[in-house]
């Protein structure tokens, strides 16, 4: 029989991820349709907002894949999805400079930038350790053990809620730079934000599912005076 609590959130974070997932499908299709009056594709308007902020040591790189775009710290690598690489549409630049903006997080020095890349290699190592941990430790009746899977899938949450204010500043500094810039206009900058917009939701879907099953967990385990 499962906890109330997972009864009761369940569906309002999987419903909410539906969403999420839909939107940012939806918009980036949308915008991807429509080009922007410069004519630049993603990569050279990463490259001009990056030179806006006096960043020439970063790289920009294709990568294949569908949204499978990001900021490399550690090798100070922007990787492109292909399409975005190319692409001169307002989705293409919008999410171009948002990664951009990942960049001048890392070259400032943005704290929170520099605590989920610690969080990083913990997550990577835990993801599918705490699963086992707390599916071993429940059932051979190990609180322990089951404990321990539990902690390492918090640091997973933690890693998800650390995410939310970077991705909202790289965002904010992605559409103030680029407009400041000339890469796009007024108005092509509130499109790019539609864009950037639905891409956010995603990570609040990801916390709010992340905090929703480590409170499972917790209940499963006895933390809220109910055992399964």
């Amino acid at each position: 029989m499962f906890h109330p609590i997972f009864i009761i959130t369940l569906l309002p974070a999987l419903l909410l991820s539906l969403i999420a997932t839909f939107m940012v499908q939806a918009t980036f299709r949308k915008y991807s349709g429509v080009m922007s009056t410069s004519g630049l594709s993603g990569a050279e308007a990463a490259r001009i907002l990056l030179r806006s902020t006096g960043i020439t040591d970063v790289m920009i790189e294709p990568v294949r894949g569908l949204l499978t775009d990001h900021y490399d710290p550690v090798s100070k690598t922007l990787r492109l999805s292909e399409n975005v690489y190319s692409s001169s549409s307002i989705a293409s630049i919008g999410v171009a400079c948002h990664e951009a903006g990942h960049a001048i997080q890392h070259a400032e020095g943005y704290g929170w930038l520099g605590l989920r890349t610690t969080l990083v290699p913990i997550v990577q190592f835990g993801t599918y350790l705490s699963y086992f941990l707390f599916a071993l430790g429940a059932g051979i009746g190990y609180l322990k053990l089951a404990i321990l899977g539990v902690f390492l899938f918090a640091l997973m949450v933690a890693f998800a809620i650390v995410t939310l204010p970077v991705e909202w500043d790289a965002s904010r500094r992605a559409r103030e730079l680029m407009l400041n810039a000339g890469i796009v206009t007024i108005e092509e900058e509130a499109h790019a934000a539609k864009v950037l917009n639905a891409a956010f939701l995603t990570y609040v879907a990801a916390a709010i599912t992340a905090i929703m099953q480590l409170l499972y967990y917790m209940a499963q385990l006895g933390f809220f005076g109910r055992r399964r």
